[in-house]
């Protein structure tokens, strides 16, 4: 991706950051918010706010008169505008919505970038992207205002500051969060048995980036269901701050950037904690 370009995307994530959190603010806590409206491209019930917020990202977009192409989990793909996309955005325009609903204050925005004309390998579809061709990531705390981003090569920044992983390297003194509905519990057991801490938000994106930041010191979610949607923007944030990220099994992610691929995922702060943790979860 070409500076300017980068510029410029660095411009509208910010601007989608700031005016999807105003039109969802009325709603956080409010009773409507959690109303079922349609069921979204990802084959999962989307909430009011949910549209609030994808509605806005869409008319910020289309307002670029830019060639773009949105990958969203309520809408799916979107193409906006003529022409070869310029971007690829892969938004979750609200990661922890039963938060929003709550009041819980662990909800915000993930901001995926992907450039189909520089991708790893020559693509028309911009569906056939992966993971890897994420070149800029963006997420938001809405509840607390807190930033992240990266740059692919330029390292990972909390609120503009660089960050780092924590040092830890040994698991049984580690802090990790984890999504554990509907997870194999005789792993989950395990693990909770050896680490310890463990935390729950209900925020993949914004837990991720804890683990960027040094707050956490891994995250997982191994039931095998996650959303590349969901995970985009952090996984790039995590990588560029000297994190560690691949699936249970230790492999690296390389799904396709659209709301169909799922995941389970291993996100921790340095090689020997991510191998510890694999192997309590009987990976390979």
């Amino acid at each position: 991706m070409k500076k300017d370009d980068i510029k410029f995307w660095g411009m509208i994530s910010n601007r989608i950051m700031e005016e999807t959190h105003k039109v969802i603010k009325p709603l956080v806590g409010n009773p409507k918010s959690g109303e079922i409206v349609k069921m979204g491209a990802d084959g999962t019930p989307t909430k009011f706010i949910d549209l609030v917020a994808e509605e806005k990202v869409v008319q910020i977009l289309e307002e670029t008169k830019k060639p773009v192409t949105l990958i969203s989990e309520e809408i799916g793909e979107l193409k906006i505008g003529k022409g070869q996309s310029e971007a690829v955005l892969v938004v979750d325009p609200l990661d922890g919505t039963r938060n929003a609903i709550k009041n819980i204050p662990a909800y915000g925005i993930s901001i995926a970038i992907a450039d189909p004309r520089g991708a790893s390998k020559l693509v028309t579809d911009p569906s056939k992207l992966i993971s890897t061709d994420v070149e800029m990531g963006f997420v938001k705390n809405f509840a607390t205002g807190d930033i992240y981003h990266a740059k692919k090569g330029n390292g990972a920044f909390h609120n503009g500051i660089p960050i780092k992983p924590s040092q830890k390297i040994d698991v049984s003194g580690s802090s990790i969060g984890a999504y554990i509905y509907r997870a194999k519990m005789s792993k989950i057991d395990k693990l909770c048995k050896t680490v310890r801490s463990m935390r729950i938000l209900g925020s993949v994106a914004i837990e991720l980036c804890y683990v960027a930041d040094g707050t956490y010191d891994a995250f997982l979610d191994i039931r095998g269901n996650l959303r590349i949607v969901d995970i985009a923007a952090a996984k790039l944030i995590i990588e560029e701050s000297t994190g560690i990220v691949t699936d249970e099994k230790c492999q690296m992610l390389e799904n396709g950037l659209n709301v169909l691929d799922r995941t389970s995922i291993v996100a921790s702060c340095n090689k020997t904690i991510h191998r510890e943790i694999i192997d309590i979860l009987g990976g390979s």
